[in-house]
């Protein structure tokens, strides 16, 4: 039996196709999938809408500390218990250092990971497609960090 990732990803190649191949939203294959019977609506556990909700909700709260610096408020560290994965939230002035030390360690590998995939898919485009200039993304964010953070600063002041 195909997992729930696997289904979802034949109803979008399906709809993909029928449709043309031009960039669709989700939500509109999802529609189609479920239209055609080819997946059913989930019964929604309303602590997991909540939950889902509450977790967007800390991720973008954001506050100001006296020099003027935007910082993420809450944290997030996601844990594995009994083979169930958990996300552990803390604030950050409250937080033990080890928490903060592993949420932003979880951070900098997403990150990473971004940047690999990013990579891989840039290359992959590249081969696909000789007859067109090569696109070239840089990955030393070094200065765009520098000018992100003067932007930042100069629009609070």
């Amino acid at each position: 039996m195909p997992s729930k990732n696997e289904q979802l990803q034949k109803i979008w190649h399906e709809y993909e196709e029928v449709m043309g191949h031009v960039p669709a939203s989700a939500r509109d294959a999802l529609k189609w999938g479920v239209g055609r019977g080819m997946i059913p609506l989930p019964v929604a556990d309303p602590y997991d809408k909540l939950e889902e909700e509450m977790s967007r909700a800390l991720r973008e709260e954001y506050a100001t500390d006296h020099l003027g610096r935007r910082y993420r408020v809450n944290h997030a560290v996601r844990v594995t218990k009994g083979g169930v994965q958990h996300t552990m939230w803390a604030i950050i002035g409250n937080a033990p250092r080890d928490h903060m030390q592993k949420a932003f360690a979880q951070r900098r590998k997403g990150i990473v990971g971004d940047c690999v995939q990013l990579d891989t898919d840039v290359e992959v485009y590249n081969d696909a497609n000789p007859d067109q200039p090569r696109i070239q993304i840089p990955f030393n964010f070094s200065d765009d960090v520098h000018e992100a953070r003067f932007w930042d600063n100069d629009e609070a002041a």
